[in-house]
Formats: C-alpha cells, structure tokens, sequence
C-alpha cells in the first residue's frame, strides 16, 4: 500500500519533515517515490508547503495518508475532511 506520511529531517531537536509518497513496508526515513511538500514545525506560526496538485493525483491512485499529514491537509487548506 503507498502512503502519504512524513519524512524526518534537520538537525537534532530541530525537526523539519518532509511530505511524501512511501510504500507502507519502507522504514520512515527509507525510499521514497515522491516529495510532495514540506512542514517546518519549530517557526512560529507552522510553515506547511504542499503541493495540493500532487496530493490529490496520489490520492486518485489509492494513496492513504496518514492522520498526521491529514491535519496538515486541513490546516492548509487542501482537504475538508480528517
């Protein structure tokens, strides 16, 4: 299954993630297929950059994203749901 999830990067106890498209069997910060967006949580207020395009091409071809990255849809505007 491919899913949408959350990448770790940056510095230790300065997380940046990164939005991307995985299958569901590979490590957090293993293979990827796509990056997608990125979310930067330590500004103030949260930096999410997506590109809403990508997102709902991925999701046509039966990607899940996580609860996580569905918050991050709401907050940025590109679902209505989660």
């Amino acid at each position: 299954m491919v899913k949408i999830r959350l990448r770790r990067a940056g510095a230790k106890k300065a997380p940046f993630y990164k939005v991307v498209v995985a299958d569901s069997r590979s490590p957090r910060d293993g293979r990827i297929i796509e990056q997608i967006g990125t979310y930067n949580s330590m500004t103030e207020p949260s930096e999410i950059k997506i590109d809403a395009q990508k997102v709902e091409e991925w999701i046509k071809k039966g990607a899940q994203p996580t609860d996580t990255v569905k918050s991050l849809f709401k907050r940025a505007g590109i679902t209505k749901e989660a």
